[in-house]
């Protein structure tokens, strides 16, 4: 019997040549000598080779409580322990519908209901089912510079080349200015006047790209992969109030946003006083299990005319770990750890932009925040740099992500557990690494 290949060693360089025998080309791994994550407590990993880092990427954004969570941990067992880890939606699931009830009242979303999914590809894909159907029209609007997802419909949604792999779709799709306005063609407009270009452009483009029975806007209120970018508050406030004119739905997309994230609100869209018709929703709700949905005005959700479920979205696992999670983050004031936290290092990063040219931008809300780096006239992308800033800071014991169009902004998003003390650890890191650059 052959030894089992899982256990036959630690060696991350060995377990690197048959990934890539066996995974796709295209999927990536960080770092010129990728690592394997094999335990972790609080808000920090440790490595195959016994290395421990502070981690500031939370797994994208996923590990929205950190590591080995008690109530988490507790939670699942207990589910395990049943011996029902599976159903399907054929069959009533008590903590899917205990679920639903908190997540809707927090939506603010008038006659709320709630579809579970098991990741925000997914639940991007039912939003957009959704708004299709509803308004009888393939037509959406979406933001340059988004990413929404990996399913046919989101990456053909997706405004970022970088991640949007075919011209084919099911949707005519027509995009408006984002929140990213380092590289915008209105880039030098105050907020005021960013805002009416913006919503000029947008009811030129319905007049000339469309043809008027458009089924809806999809928008990150903060723009996740595409590098954090952050629009002016009355942007998308301003786009409901033309869209609202012809009945166009709006769908904010919280996968990265939601949950307090942000600081400043429970949501993303808030910042902007908009009250969507529907949000879609993943990543950090159950601490690293596979969850997902939409929540949505009770007519929309209501809106498919054939029978549906979902196999394992909302399973009784990731709902009772969902559970434990939003209410640990609602018990222990997350959102407001966020806010706290947060404005500590943009505040701490802008002092370090101020001394290294290399760094051009760097912004955010709460903890999700981006470090736009640059070449030498200050507005080139400079990819090398920031994996350099990548691997320097690993070096350092800190773990952060990279994103944007040209992959040269760094994106820091810690567990929204850190503590002051973790703060104060990775921007000490992060400086350095930053630093690094003027050399």
């Amino acid at each position: 019997m052959q030894n089992d290949p899982v256990t036959e060693d630690t060696n991350d360089a060995t377990l690197l040549e048959r990934h890539r025998a066996v995974m796709p080309s295209w999927l990536s791994l960080y770092y010129d000598e990728p690592l394997e994550l094999v335990s972790g407590t609080g808000n920090r990993v440790t490595d195959a080779q016994g290395r421990t880092y502070l981690d500031f990427f939370a797994g994208i954004l996923t590990n929205m409580v950190g590591y080995d969570l008690p109530e988490l941990r507790e939670a699942v067992t207990e589910q395990i322990s049943k011996g029902v880890v599976h159903t399907s939606t054929l069959y009533l699931l008590r903590q899917q519908v205990v679920l639903a009830e908190k997540i809707a009242k927090l939506s603010r979303i008038p006659d709320a209901k709630v579809f579970f999914t098991n990741s925000g590809t997914e639940a991007n894909e039912a939003a957009l089912l959704l708004a299709t159907a509803a308004r009888r029209s393939n037509q959406v609007l979406a933001l340059r510079n988004s990413y929404h997802g990996r399913g046919f419909a989101t990456t053909g949604v997706t405004g970022n080349r970088g991640w949007s792999p075919s011209s084919l779709s099911p949707l005519q799709v027509t995009y408006l200015q984002s929140g990213y306005r380092f590289r915008s063609s209105f880039r030098g407009l105050d907020d005021e006047a960013f805002v009416a270009a913006a919503v000029a452009d947008l009811r030129e483009l319905l007049a000339v790209a469309t043809a008027g029975d458009v089924a809806c806007l999809i928008a990150e209120p903060i723009q996740g992969v595409g590098g954090f970018a952050v629009p002016p508050d009355a942007l998308l406030a301003a786009y409901k109030e033309v869209l609202d004119e012809t009945g166009t739905l709006f769908v904010s997309d919280e996968v990265q946003t939601g949950w307090g994230r942000t600081g400043e609100h429970f949501w993303g869209i808030e910042a902007s006083g908009v009250v969507p018709d529907a949000m879609t929703f993943a990543k950090g709700l159950a601490g690293g299990y596979a969850i997902g949905g939409v929540v949505a005005r009770g007519d929309l959700m209501d809106v498919v005319s054939v029978n549906s479920i979902s196999t394992f979205g909302g399973n009784p696992v990731a709902t009772a770990a969902a559970n434990a999670v939003l209410d640990h983050l609602l018990d222990h004031d997350l959102q407001a750890n966020a806010a706290k936290l947060g404005t500590r290092l943009i505040d701490g990063l802008r002092e370090v932009a101020e001394r290294v040219p290399a760094v051009a931008e760097v912004r955010g809300r709460g903890l999700m925040i981006g470090i736009e780096i640059v070449g030498a006239d200050g507005f080139t992308p400079d990819p090398p740099a920031a994996a350099r800033v990548l691997e320097e800071a690993r070096r350092g014991g800190l773990l952060v992500g990279k994103g944007g169009l040209h992959g040269n902004v760094i994106r820091l998003a810690p567990p929204m557990t850190l503590t002051a003390a973790e703060a104060e650890e990775g921007l000490g890191v992060l400086t350095v690494a930053l630093e690094s650059l003027r050399g």
